[in-house]
């Protein structure tokens, strides 16, 4: 008597993911056999890997458990076998042609079996063999071939190339051409194209010859992320008809052929290698065994082979358990048939959201089956049932090294819900608010700052965690040395230190400075700057991570001054004036009188002027470098004549023959800030009793900067362009017209800083 293989899942509706399959290659080859691979109704013994039955009890990396990891993937988990190791099995589809290179553990070279089916020498196979005994009358098992040899080495195109595998069984009442000892009638392959004999190969599935039966996963097409391969064959069932409790021999292999590139694999589903034995299977996509009220759903499918759908079958099963069908989820029909040509039968399980807490419920569905040999197998399967969900999420807790530095985390639901999953992030301050799982946050102080993330699952359900970013900046550049410079010469220097962590060493920090000596560019990669004249620096000190500046001026070192008294004079022709020389840091003088009289050297002079003239003193230090005072003589040419008397009242005459004229003067302030808050934004001179001024700026290499004229010319710290001038020393030049309509000049210098 025919008997059901009922397979009772409870399975939601499969989503891709972004995730892929899990490959383990931990267990032995004999351990995936009786732990994985044999359903009900089959016992296994003899388990030999290539041959050995030592190899088959060692973890093989082309012998490997496999699970879909929440994927999709058609087949939920099982036996992996693969032409290299399995780790390349994994995807996403992002190699075209990929080869593991890594030989796996133990590969036969040769193989008469495969070498049938195949169009060239045998490489890298493996060969999983065992005996078992089934207690039904029907041997049945799930697969999925496939191959990074499609779609290259597929139909059109004609290839020796393609990778091979088969099922092979031996046994009472099996027949074949394939010899093997102790087996007089030989055996058959059993994975074969569905309702005929042809082989399942890369020639005989693919998109041209039995596409039906063809899955094409070009950049995930078919399986989203799920594995490598770019083609497979749908889920097929191998089946043979056997004789309860005979001993069979099986042989489970697959090889690369003529080359040993471009990797194949053959999945093989968990407990599905069964003998008509009913089985209950609890199981979603997820791999839990639970549902929400009112959210998620489940299926009750029963699934009897493809060998059996022939006929009409009714199959009763029984429901126990603390739910209540009809009250807690809507009432499911017992029995079910199943029609001829039917193998699966579908039943959905939706709790009702009743509002009554119940703590948790269950469900268990129970089938009974009696074999052939008259052995009663009883399977079953539960469902749990839940009011509510807790969703546990969590997410890193990150730190930053830099100041207003950006770190992402990844928050990830752990446990429970139903996916999709949505997520939100807040803080104190409301600075981020992302639904997706990848946020960004910042912090800009020292410390630390919490932010929270809410996952929302499909049913409204919510976790939270609480993300603790620190920011704990410790680079910092914590004092800076200078060393003036020269007044006629760039002899300034600057030099840096630094504390605090980084990620590279002291010499693989990169300092950068920027000022009047330097272009600003990566090319001072020290903590030190030489040769550069007075003004202000500015440093920036980075590493892999973080980045901190500061800034120096770098004054004019013993600056020589040249100054003397008094700054003017004038009166009638003669004049004789003592000037008396308090110049600074210097030693060597030259003073010029203006009216054409011999220069003197001593420091302090004294001389007679008949006329108007500019004095000139010339002072510097040992080195040369000098600087240069000026004051202005006004002479007048006077004369006095007699009184007239006209009466002898003494009040009543006076002398009218002296001459008087005002004396001109001229100051200038040394520092202007031209930073456009309206005080000190410009340089110009003081000038009384004077007329017609003409008003000269230059850099201190000569360059002309401002040129003005007019009873008083104003520079606003820009150049001829308009453009703001670098903080830094400048040099006047000015001329002028007395009352008297005598010309006078002068010279000085000015510091521009902008503060």
């Amino acid at each position: 008597m025919k008997q059901l293989l009922a397979v009772i899942a409870l399975l939601t509706t499969a989503q891709f993911s972004n995730a892929q399959i899990t490959v383990d290659n931990t267990q032995s080859p004999a351990d995936l056999v009786q732990n994985v691979l044999l359903g009900f109704g089959v016992t296994a013994s003899n388990i030999t890997v290539n041959g050995s039955p030592v190899t088959a009890q060692s973890p093989q990396g082309n012998c490997t458990f496999f699970d879909e990891n929440g994927t999709g993937f058609a087949i939920g988990s099982g036996v992996l076998l693969t032409s290299g190791n399995g780790d390349a099995a994994v995807g996403p589809n992002n190699a075209t042609g990929l080869s593991n290179n890594t030989p796996p553990t133990s590969q036969v070279g040769s193989d008469p079996h495969l070498s049938a089916i195949a169009n060239g020498p045998v490489q890298n196979g493996i060969v999983l063999e065992f005996d078992f005994i089934p207690s039904g009358d029907t041997l049945s098992f799930n697969y999925m071939f496939g191959s990074e040899e499609y779609p290259e080495f597929a139909p059109p195109q004609s290839s020796t190339f393609n990778d091979a595998f088969g099922f092979f069984l031996w046994g009472p009442g099996i027949t074949g051409p394939y010899v093997l000892g102790g087996y007089p009638n030989g055996g058959q392959n059993i994975a074969v194209v569905p309702g005929t004999t042809t082989p399942v190969t890369i020639n005989n599935v693919n998109p041209i010859t039995n596409a039906a039966y063809y899955l094409d996963n070009a950049g995930g097409a078919a399986h989203g992320n799920a594995i490598q391969y770019d083609g497979t064959t749908t889920t097929l069932s191998a089946n043979a008809s056997v004789q309860c409790g005979q001993t069979y021999h099986i042989k489970l292999a697959i090889c690369n052929v003529t080359d040993t590139g471009w990797d194949s694999g053959v999945f093989i589903q968990a407990n599905s290698f069964a003998s008509e034995a009913v089985q209950v299977a609890v199981a979603t996509v997820s791999g839990d065994t639970t549902v929400i009220e009112g959210c998620s759903t489940a299926e009750l499918q029963f699934i009897r082979p493809q060998s059996q759908t022939g006929d009409t079958l009714i199959i009763n099963y029984d429901i126990t358990g603390t739910a209540t069908n009809g009250t807690d989820f809507p009432l499911l029909p017992n029995p079910v048939t199943f029609l001829p040509g039917d193998d699966t039968l579908t039943l959905t399980i939706d709790p009702i959201q009743d509002g009554i807490p119940d703590n948790m419920e269950f469900i268990t569905i129970t089938t009974t089956t009696i074999t052939v040999c008259g052995d009663t197998i009883v399977s079953s399967g539960t469902l749990w049932i839940i009011d509510s969900v807790d969703i546990d999420v969590q997410a890193p807790d990150p730190t930053a090294y830099c100041v207003n530095d950006s770190v992402q985390v990844i928050a990830q639901v752990l446990s429970g819900g139903e996916p999709p999953y949505t997520y939100s992030w807040d803080d104190p301050n409301n600075q981020t608010s992302d639904t997706a799982y990848l946020a960004t946050i910042q912090n800009g102080t020292q410390g630390s700052i919490d932010y929270i993330v809410t996952a929302t699952d499909a049913c409204g359900y919510t976790g939270q965690d609480t993300v603790t970013l620190t920011l704990d900046q410790t680079l910092s550049i914590d004092s800076f040395f200078v060393q003036n410079a020269s007044a006629c010469n760039p002899t300034g220097a600057a030099s840096a230190f630094y504390s605090g962590d980084s990620t590279n060493s002291q010499t693989g920090l990169n300092w950068f400075f920027e000022g009047p000596g330097q272009p600003g560019s990566n090319q001072v990669a020290a903590s030190v700057i030489t040769d550069v004249p007075s003004g202000w620096y500015y440093v920036t000190l980075s590493d892999a991570v973080c980045e901190v500046d500061d800034s120096v001026f770098i004054d004019i070192e013993n600056q020589p001054v040249a100054q003397f008294t008094p700054p003017s004079a004038s009166g009638c022709s003669p004049v004789q004036v003592s000037f008396v020389n308090s110049s600074q840091n210097t030693v060597n003088y030259l003073w010029d009188f203006g009216d054409g009289s011999p220069t003197q050297t001593a420091q302090d002079v004294s001389h007679t002027f008949t006329q108007s003239s500019t004095v000139t003193l010339i002072a510097s230090d040992a080195t040369g470098c000098a600087d240069t005072a000026y004051a202005q003589i006004a002479v007048v040419p006077c004369g006095c004549t007699d009184p007239t008397a006209t009466n002898y009242d003494p009040g009543a005459v006076q002398d009218d023959g002296s001459c008087f004229y005002p004396i001109p003067e001229v100051t200038a302030p040394n520092v202007i800030t031209p930073n456009g808050d309206n005080i000190n934004d410009f340089f110009f001179l003081d000038a009384v009793n004077t007329t017609n001024i003409r008003l000269k700026i230059t850099n201190r290499w000569g360059n002309l900067i401002y040129e003005g004229s007019g009873d008083n010319p104003m520079w606003d710290g820009t150049n001829i362009s308009g453009d703001p001038v670098e903080d830094g020393v400048y040099f006047y030049y000015y001329e002028a017209e007395g009352t008297s309509d005598q010309m006078i000049s002068g010279h000085g210098f000015v510091h521009v800083e902008k503060l």
